[in-house]
C-alpha cells in the first residue's frame, strides 16, 4: 500500500486521463511555468490519480498553483549541480517543482546506472515531489531497481517513538522492482499514514480505522484532528505506540539520505513547502543479472500469491498490484476523481482562463 492511499469517497463522474493530463498541464502554463515542466509535472500529478493515490495527485494542484502565483515555486529554470562525482551528484532545486526535478533525476541516474551499474543523485531545496509510486514504473519495466526517498526539513508533524512534539514528516520511501511481469512498487511512509489522508479525514469527520495519531497529553488517538488543532499532537511513526521504534528508525534513515546527503535541512532556517529528495537508481546487469532478479522476485510473487489468506482476505497481494490494476482500468474507463478534487480546481480555471475538462 502506498501511504498516501485512503479510503476513497469518489464521483460517478470520470475523465479520459489525456483530457486531465492536458487540463493540469493548460493550468501550470497559465500560471506562467516553462512547458516542458508543465508536461512532466502535469503527466506525474495524473499518474497519481491513475494508481488511486487521490490525495497525492491532483489534489495538490491547487496549492502548487498557489505557490507559481506567490513565487515560492519556481516557474524556470535549472537545477545546479553543486557536487559532482561518476556515479552521484547533488542539485540544488532552485525550488522549482519536485515533480519534473525528481522525474529529472530518475532519467540521470538512470543514465549513470547504465553506464556505471548505479546512479545517486540528493536534491535540496525542490518544491514537493507528490506520489513517489508515480516515478517507479517506467524504469522497473525497463529493467532497472529504482528507489525513491523525501523528506520536507521546512515542516514537522510525525512524533518520534515514545515522545509528542513532531519532529520530522512522514518521510516516503519507494521502491520500484523488475520482475518477470509487472513490477512490484513499494511506496511507504515511516509513519502510519500522511498528512494528506489525515486531514482529509479531519475534513469528512471521520475517524481513522486505528491508533495512528497521539494528542497532546501523550495518549494515542484515532481522531486525525488532534495533530492539527491547538494543542497539536502528532502522527505516529509506523508501528504505532507498540513498535513505533521501527518506523522512528526507518524515519531517520531517509532524513540523513535525503536532508542529509543533500546538505539542507531541519538545522537550517526553514524556507517553506518542499522537499529534500534521494533517487536511486540500480542496473541488476551490474550485480546477479536481471534474469537472476526476476527469477527471485517471480518466485516471491508466486509464494506470495501461495500463501494461505486470513479470513476476509481473497488473496495476499504484493505492493502495486491493486494501483496497476486501477490504472489499467482507469485508462479503459476514465479516471474516477476523489469528490473534492474537481471542485476545488473549478474557480481556479476559471480566473484564469481553462476549459474544463469534458465528463465521458
Amino acid at each position: 500500500m502506498n501511504s498516501a492511499a485512503a479510503p476513497d469517497q469518489c464521483n460517478s463522474a470520470r475523465y479520459a486521463a489525456t483530457d486531465l493530463v492536458a487540463f493540469c498541464e493548460t493550468l501550470y502554463l497559465a500560471r506562467g511555468m516553462r512547458a516542458d515542466i508543465a508536461a512532466t509535472a502535469a503527466r506525474i500529478l495524473v499518474e497519481a490519480d491513475l494508481l488511486g493515490h487521490s490525495t497525492h495527485g491532483m489534489a495538490l494542484l491547487p496549492g502548487y498553483l498557489k505557490a507559481l502565483g506567490d513565487k515560492t515555486m519556481l516557474a524556470a529554470g535549472e537545477p545546479v549541480v553543486e557536487n559532482q562525482r561518476t556515479v552521484a551528484q547533488v542539485w540544488h532545486g532552485q525550488r522549482l517543482s519536485g515533480l519534473w526535478l525528481t522525474q529529472r533525476a530518475v532519467a540521470t541516474a538512470t543514465a549513470m546506472a547504465k553506464a556505471h551499474g548505479t546512479g545517486t543523485i540528493t536534491i535540496k531545496h525542490a518544491h514537493h515531489i507528490a506520489c513517489l509510486a508515480a516515478y517507479l514504473e517506467a524504469p522497473a519495466r525497463d529493467g532497472f531497481m529504482v528507489i525513491v526517498q523525501s523528506s520536507d526539513p521546512c515542516t514537522a508533524s510525525v512524533a518520534p517513538h515514545g515522545g509528542i512534539t513532531p519532529i520530522m514528516t512522514p518521510n516516503p520511501i519507494a521502491i520500484g522492482i523488475p520482475t518477470g511481469s509487472d513490477p512490484i512498487m513499494i511506496d511507504i511512509s515511516s509513519s502510519i499514514t500522511a498528512n494528506g489522508p489525515s486531514m482529509r479525514l479531519m475534513k469528512e469527520g471521520k475517524r481513522a480505522p486505528g491508533i495512528w495519531f497521539v494528542d497532546s497529553e501523550g495518549h494515542g488517538s484515532d481522531d486525525p484532528s488532534v495533530a492539527y488543532v491547538e494543542p497539536k499532537g502528532a502522527l505516529l511513526p509506523l508501528g504505532g505506540l507498540d513498535a513505533g521504534h521501527k518506523g522512528f528508525g526507518l524515519g531517520l534513515m531517509i532524513e540523513s539520505l535525503t536532508c542529509g546527503l543533500a546538505g539542507f535541512g531541519r538545522a537550517d532556517p526553514p524556507q517553506g513547502w518542499g522537499a529534500s529528495v534521494f533517487v536511486q537508481v540500480l542496473d541488476p546487469e551490474a550485480f546477479g543479472g536481471l534474469a537472476s532478479l526476476t527469477r527471485q522476485t517471480d518466485h516471491l510473487r508466486e509464494i506470495s500469491h501461495a500463501s494461505k489468506p486470513q479470513p476476509g482476505v481473497g488473496r495476499v497481494r504484493l505492493p502495486g498490484e491493486r494501483g496497476l490494476a486501477r490504472k489499467a482500468a482507469q485508462l479503459a474507463d476514465g479516471v474516477e476523481l476523489h469528490a473534492t478534487i474537481m471542485p476545488a480546481l473549478m474557480p481556479l480555471a476559471s480566473e484564469l482562463g481553462v476549459v474544463l475538462p469534458v465528463l465521458i
